[in-house]
């Protein structure tokens, strides 16, 4: 398949977005806020990462529903899948998509709400414990927010993994891929945000081992994947006809005299050599550099400032690299009836 840039900035980047989002959206339900006490009231400090992942998660899957229209021939039609929900995952997508952007919208009304009776204790932002409701509404939101991302990504995967002609996204390992790298993704991002100003977070320990066991286990998932694909059968024109039982099959004739859209389109090839050294670039920028970074940051005290953003830039580099070959080796098996394997 052509790896259009479009799709590939759409889904890694709304992948992040709604990573980040989940990792926000859990926090607020489980973790959120940091209750202390000071002052004769009960202080409830959040830290700086939440406001800084609502609006990069905001940014980032807006972007890249931006994008996915420019892929669309008629982007003016776009509104028209989600009338298809019943039986499309892409219709789907778009529904949880818009459905994920309430809870959203929703904390940052609380957020600005807030703003107009909050104090600043020192350089921490402080609500008065008589502000039970923005709690209370921040841990529902935020729960709904987790889950909304989550079945964005979900739908996202499937998109793919229902087209059963392309044998290399038919599979088991798609929609795990999607998930695991949004979250991933997001985790790397969050790493970075919580090096801003007032960004730092009780926890950070946790999410730092939660990001290097997130990038071993993409790793490995890439690892099996890429096997499974490159043990794919060699198919024939006569599978692709059903006509293989009569003997060798192939056509006397080209259908077209010149490119078409599903010449172009699914007719894209990537050499072996080029895919295998790709393939090596995305392990080891998109994975392993991350992962031992945070391993770093986790035990020597201090250096995760630095390493965050060192392991965000081949971070994502890789994931790009990495979503890229996901489009460019895959075949689809149209391409049988011109003749190509």
């Amino acid at each position: 398949m052509r790896p259009s840039f479009s799709i590939i900035f759409f889904t890694v980047m709304s992948g992040a977005g709604y990573g980040l989002w989940m990792i926000v959206g859990v926090a607020l339900a489980l973790f959120w806020p940091e209750v202390s006490p000071g002052k004769g009231l009960t202080l409830m400090r959040y830290p700086g990462l939440y406001l800084y992942g609502l609006a990069a998660g905001f940014v980032l899957v807006s972007s890249g529903l931006v994008s996915s229209l420019w892929h669309l021939g008629k982007p003016a039609r776009a509104w028209r899948a989600f009338s298809q929900w019943r039986s499309s995952w892409l219709s789907r997508e778009g529904v949880a998509a818009l459905f994920t952007f309430i809870p959203a919208i929703g904390i940052a009304v609380i957020v600005a709400h807030d703003a107009w009776v909050m104090r600043t204790v020192g350089n921490e932002f402080v609500i008065g414990g008589t502000f039970w409701f923005s709690t209370t509404a921040f841990s529902i939101l935020g729960m709904l927010l987790a889950v909304g991302s989550m079945l964005t990504v979900f739908c996202t995967g499937n998109i793919y993994a229902c087209l059963k002609p392309v044998r290399a996204w038919h599979n088991r390992y798609v929609v795990a891929g999607y998930l695991l790298l949004g979250i991933y993704s997001g985790g790397l991002l969050a790493w970075a945000l919580c090096s801003l100003p007032n960004g730092h977070m009780r926890g950070m320990r946790w999410l730092l081992a939660g990001i290097a066991v997130a990038a071993l286990a993409g790793a490995l998932l890439k690892h099996f994947y890429w096997r499974f694909i490159d043990r794919e059968p060699d198919a024939t024109t006569g599978d692709a006809t059903g006509l293989k039982s009569l003997g060798v099959v192939r056509s006397f004739e080209q259908p077209h005299t010149e490119e078409n859209y599903l010449t172009h389109e699914m007719g894209f090839r990537i050499a072996r050599k080029h895919s295998r050294k790709l393939r090596r670039i995305a392990l080891v920028a998109g994975f392993l550099v991350p992962a031992v970074l945070a391993l770093l940051a986790l035990f020597v005290p201090g250096s995760w400032r630095a390493g965050a953003w060192i392991a965000l830039v081949p971070g994502m580099a890789g994931i790009f690299v990495e979503r890229w070959l996901f489009f460019a080796e895959a075949r689809h098996t149209v391409m049988l009836y011109y003749g190509a394997r």
